[in-house]
């Protein structure tokens, strides 16, 4: 019964032991994601920093100023909710340490009691004299060998427990080094916080005093707004033509019904299209910088929040100059210029489409095959905003997708 007893509560110390590392290894990994986040939306302000520095001099609509303090703004407030969670993150560890620390210090207080009465006890049988008689009074050989024994354990015991002493010193000393680390990182995320905080009051103050700018006078506001989505109509437009007519090409040189609204696929393009999807929530960004100023699908107008508009693709503010790249292998459908000289580039890769409005200049032509990450042109700058945007959409067949779940981490 003794060894089963044993055999039963070696494996729940065992199962404790795994569930503690389990549990332990969970809360550093959350940490570290955590802290990966809080480093990519600072990254990301920084870059929106820069972007509007740029741009609000040249700037000559109060709608695009007021869009990029809303994004910044949307952006700081990731940023607070993040910090927000390292900071609870960090409030259980350290009241967690602050558990086992006293624990520590009660196992250290008790294993030197017991050790310091072994001492004592060790001490008044010091001699060997009395250490031999104790053995020469055995009743018989067995009995002398038990003693023995016993003497030896006692030794061993002594020195395991004045081990452990050693064992439990460090550990107090090193859970006292981490919660004195995790009290000063959580009082810098509690400043760094405080700092955003303010940060995030003076954006909401000059957004309001914007909005104030634009509501006296609603109809300059809506013409601008007007005229900016009918460009993107045009655009949306265009894309769909582009599209269907590639879909209806495809279809006839494979003699099938040209009214068809599916691509018809060779082997190679269906194997493209197949790791397209497969990849999906994996692809790169169109840009090797970028923040998204505006997602897909529906949203509140800045000025009038009971208005509802739509967003077809996503937008991605970026520098003036950069490159842009295809997010994955793919042949160049077709390539078009709007009469301010905007280029629109499509890429397809099987039965979808990626498609790239917002170049100035184009390095690849119609019909070329390319590669992820391939250069494909570079960005156009507005010259009324002062503004470089890219316009990304995907396609499958005729069906707009939402691209946010498509590149990574967007």
């Amino acid at each position: 019964m003794k060894s089963i007893f044993n055999k039963h509560t070696s494996r729940k110390i065992i199962v404790v032991l795994l569930l503690l590392v389990s549990t332990a290894s969970m809360a550093q990994d959350k940490k570290k994601e955590l802290e990966a986040m809080r480093l990519r939306l600072q990254k990301e302000i920084r870059l929106i920093n820069k972007l509007i520095s740029k741009n609000t001099s040249k700037t000559k609509f109060i709608v695009d100023d007021v869009q990029s303090i809303n994004h910044k703004i949307r952006v700081k407030r990731d940023l607070i909710k993040v910090m927000n969670r390292q900071t609870n993150l960090l409030t259980s560890q350290i009241n967690g340490n602050i558990k086992k620390i006293g624990q520590l210090r009660n196992d250290l207080t008790k294993l030197k009691a017991d050790y310091a009465e072994m001492i004592r006890k060790t001490y008044k049988s010091r001699s060997e004299q009395s250490r031999l008689m104790f053995l020469l009074s055995s009743e018989s050989f067995l009995q002398a060998y038990k003693r023995v024994q016993y003497m030896k354990q006692y030794t061993d015991y002594r020195k395991k427990q004045g081990e452990a002493i050693v064992v439990r010193t460090q550990e107090l000393q090193d859970l006292n080094k981490t919660y004195s680390e995790q009290k000063k990182e959580k009082e810098v995320l509690i400043s760094e916080n405080r700092k955003v905080q303010k940060e995030l009051e003076k954006e909401k103050k000059l957004q309001n005093e914007l909005l104030a700018s634009l509501r006296k006078d609603k109809n300059k506001y809506a013409a601008q707004v007007k005229k900016k989505q009918q460009q993107a109509d045009k655009i949306d437009r265009q894309i769909d033509k582009i599209i269907r007519d590639a879909i209806a090409s495809s279809n006839k040189k494979a003699g099938k019904t040209t009214s068809s609204k599916t691509y018809a696929l060779t082997p190679e393009a269906k194997a493209i299209g197949n790791s397209f999807a497969a990849n999906k929530g994996k692809h790169i960004w169109p840009v090797s910088e970028g923040t998204k100023v505006r997602g897909y699908g529906n949203y509140r107008d800045v000025v009038n929040p009971n208005v509802t508009r739509v967003s077809n693709g996503v937008i991605i503010a970026t520098n003036q100059g950069e490159t842009v790249r295809a997010v994955y292998n793919g042949e160049i459908t077709r390539i078009f210029t709007t009469k301010e000289g905007v280029k629109c580039i499509l890429i397809r890769h099987g039965s979808y489409f990626t498609t790239y409005f917002g170049l100035k200049t184009v390095s690849v032509e119609t019909g070329d095959k390319v590669s992820k990450k391939q250069t494909i042109g570079t960005m156009y700058t507005n010259k009324s905003t002062g503004k470089t945007e890219l316009k990304f959409t995907v396609f499958k067949n005729t069906t707009r997708l939402n691209p946010e779940t498509w590149l990574y981490r967007m």
